[in-house]
């Protein structure tokens, strides 16, 4: 999802266009966002902000007790909220709407977006990945079909294969406009920090790939194994595809325009002085 430039501002434009004449209405829409849980996938991308200065070569600490002011006006959750919107509102459709709202508010679904709510927001992602990676463990050994409906529900959640591109259009951008404040020294241009990025892309397929399975496990080990298999069903179906594709996309632009509002704001603090 980090759209914008290149392929992601094509991306965004494309699904404004082809949903501008039958989207929902912002009532509706806010709604939905509650309804699925994609309020709180939101708010949690101000979590991704602990990792901004690391990318940059620094450390928060370097930034003194301002940090955790900045982060917060920068990632404020009405902020974020209303970005999306404004993009749901011209894409989702009605169709697409009533689709995913009838799912998340079955019985299965108000169950599942519990559990995906406390998952966004635990800032203990180590303890996540721990306990995942051996409740994984402990299905291989068992040849559990759960493996495989986890598998399912990832490719399904994000059938566009966007993650990557994504993720590496977020970093990008920051780095851009991190450069561009005078934050960082950049040496190089933007082509060749995508060429850079794009060198690293197996590795963090890979990555990706087990961090999610790692957190499926974590999250859905309350549920029946005939309840994830529904719910892989669920993800599988093209409307609900095309939902994940259109909230994957959302996400990604509202943590780039955070990220580069981000880098603006650092350059007013001064590393290494409490402020």
């Amino acid at each position: 999802m980090g759209f914008v430039r290149h392929t992601g501002f094509a991306i965004v434009a494309c699904l404004i266009w082809a949903g501008a004449a039958l989207a929902a209405d912002r009532a509706k829409t806010e709604e939905f966002l509650e309804i699925t849980g994609f309020d709180v996938a939101l708010e949690s991308i101000k979590l991704s902000a602990s990792s901004a200065p690391q990318m940059l070569g620094l450390d928060a600490e370097d930034f003194g007790s301002e940090w955790k002011r900045l982060t917060n006006e920068v990632f404020e959750v009405e902020v974020m909220h209303d970005l999306a919107l404004d993009i749901l509102e011209q894409t989702l459709t009605d169709e697409l709407l009533k689709h995913a709202t009838d799912f998340y508010t079955s019985d299965l679904g108000k169950r599942l977006v519990v559990v995906e709510n406390q998952s966004h927001m635990e800032e203990d992602n180590a303890l996540k990945d721990e306990s995942g990676a051996a409740i994984i463990e402990g299905l291989e050994r068992l040849e559990s079909p759960r493996l495989e409906y986890f598998q399912r529900m990832n490719a399904a959640s994000d059938s566009a294969g966007t993650s990557i591109r994504a993720i590496q259009e977020v970093q990008v951008r920051f780095l851009m406009a991190a450069a561009a404040a005078g934050v960082i020294d950049l040496p190089m241009d933007e082509p060749d920090l995508r060429e850079m990025l794009a060198n690293d892309q197996e590795e963090m397929r890979a990555g990706i790939e087990q961090s999610a399975l790692e957190g499926a496990a974590y999250t859905y080990q309350a549920f029946a194994d005939e309840e994830v298999l529904a719910y892989a069903e669920a993800l599988e179906h093209p409307d609900m595809r095309e939902v994940y594709d259109l909230m994957n996309a959302v996400q990604y632009e509202v943590m780039a325009n955070r990220f580069e509002a981000l880098a603006q704001a650092m350059s007013r603090l001064q590393p290494s002085q409490d402020l």
